[in-house]
């Protein structure tokens, strides 16, 4: 389905996307953020670590209805649940959630990782009858792939989790589907790409893609809202990315924003909160990241195809229009009864624009 106007496009008609990585919150937060992703992608991912955490099939079900009920233009908008591991999930909870049709996944927090992973799993023996529960019927999980345990640095948790704990994973659970969350190092990319078959693939966010580590501390100053988990890293992990995204032709690694949507005055603070807003720019910054890689052609796919192909879906039918157009970004975006969102690029511009193809 993709079309572009020239060699270097200024313009592209592609499959309409997915994203397999995405926050939305609750009550206003949740009004405000999820018509973002619904402009753009047919399905999402939705993250289940609310408080409290979305744990079984009735609190998927319940959050489901209030995402459809924060999306009344969007009636054709499909969010794709999740449950949220936790040290007390059992089998038969798993069962009811496949059987419930509407939970595509469980999501592994190790305990303490990120925001709102207090509840999380404090280690891989404790889910053991999920996990095969998982295996059985056929439902993937989702890992949050760092390590939590004391003395490892906040820039070595991923290459930690991928060394010593996915392998366990893998070995003990050889036809249990896992999608590797948000990576953001080489050791990850090598390891998702040297994994035989399709049981093991990765998403990637547009920030991961676009900066790295000094991001964060540009101009001499701390910039809060760079700060997410994973933290951004070195420019030889964002080059190891652009080129997973550049070379892959098994559909290993595939869309996933990790928009992650905090109030101003909870991001910017002494404990500030972990976690970038993209949402309200989602398609348009990978479009930035696939032509600065120069790999505009594989965008499609990435955002498009190989994460519903790994899930099982069928690839969407309808398509979007992409036109190279500067365009501002908003400096906050506001929440209803809090203080606002301030956006990934905030007061900046993107250098493409999304349009509904005819």
């Amino acid at each position: 389905m993709l079309v572009c106007d020239t060699d270097t496009p200024t313009i592209l008609t592609i499959r309409r996307p997915d994203d397999f990585h995405t926050h939305f919150r609750d009550d206003e937060m949740l009004k405000v953020v999820a018509p973002y992703t619904a402009r753009q992608f047919s399905r999402a991912i939705v993250m289940p670590n609310l408080r409290p955490p979305v744990r079984n099939a009735d609190d998927a079900i319940a959050y489901r209805k209030r995402i459809m009920s924060a999306l009344p233009n969007y009636p054709g908008f499909e969010p794709l649940m999740t449950l949220y591991l936790t040290d007390d999930t059992t089998s038969e909870m798993i069962h009811e959630a496949h059987a419930s049709g509407l939970v595509k996944a469980c999501k592994l927090y190790p305990a303490g990782a990120t925001t709102n992973s207090s509840n999380g799993v404090t280690s891989v023996e404790k889910i053991t009858e999920a996990l095969h529960a998982m295996q059985e019927v056929g439902m993937v999980l989702c890992v949050h792939g760092e390590s939590t345990e004391d003395g490892i640095e906040i820039f070595d948790r991923e290459e930690r989790f991928v060394r010593q704990t996915l392998p366990i994973l893998l070995q003990r659970f050889p036809t249990l589907k896992i999608v590797l969350e948000h990576v953001t190092t080489a050791e990850a990319v090598e390891v998702v790409k040297s994994t035989p078959g399709n049981r093991l693939a990765a998403t990637i966010t547009a920030h991961h893609l676009l900066y790295s580590v000094s991001s964060i501390f540009e101009g001499g100053k701390i910039r809060p809202a760079m700060f997410c988990l994973p933290i951004l890293k070195r420019e030889t992990h964002r080059q190891a990315l652009l080129r997973a995204i550049a070379e892959d032709t098994d559909g290993k690694f595939f869309a996933g924003t990790d928009s992650a949507p905090h109030r101003q005055s909870a991001k910017f603070c002494p404990a500030g909160c972990a976690g970038i807003f993209s949402a309200h720019a989602a398609i348009e910054l990978y479009a930035e990241a696939f032509e600065q890689a120069a790999v505009l052609h594989k965008l499609e796919a990435f955002v498009s195809e190989s994460g519903a192909r790994f899930y099982g879906l069928p690839l969407n039918k309808r398509s979007i229009k992409l036109v190279k157009s500067r365009q501002a970004v908003p400096s906050k975006i506001s929440v209803p009864g809090s203080d606002p969102i301030v956006p990934l690029r905030a007061g900046e511009y993107v250098q493409w624009m999304v349009t509904e193809a005819p």
